[in-house]
């Protein structure tokens, strides 16, 4: 259960940066935008999301591999008993 939990947390810090270069690609579309309050917000709302997206999938990613080993180790402990 702790290795399919460590793999779930992998591919969903992968998604994550998958999203991250998705705002970024979109936030380079609106710089296009005449300037109004609503692309403000919008400017702001997305580099609010640049900047915690990836920290998020930086620590789901390391947990996922610490699971991983975790995982490995648990598996080859048991067959040597």
């Amino acid at each position: 259960m702790k290795k399919i939990i460590a793999v779930v947390q992998v591919v969903i810090s992968l998604l994550l940066i998958l999203a991250v270069l998705a705002t970024v690609f979109n936030l380079l579309l609106i710089f296009t935008r005449p300037e109004t309050i609503s692309v403000v917000n919008t400017l702001i709302g997305q580099g609010v999301l640049i900047v915690c997206l990836p920290v998020i999938a930086r620590v789901l990613f390391k947990k996922g591999l610490t699971g991983l080993k975790q995982a490995k180790t648990l598996s080859g402990s048991d067959t040597a008993v």
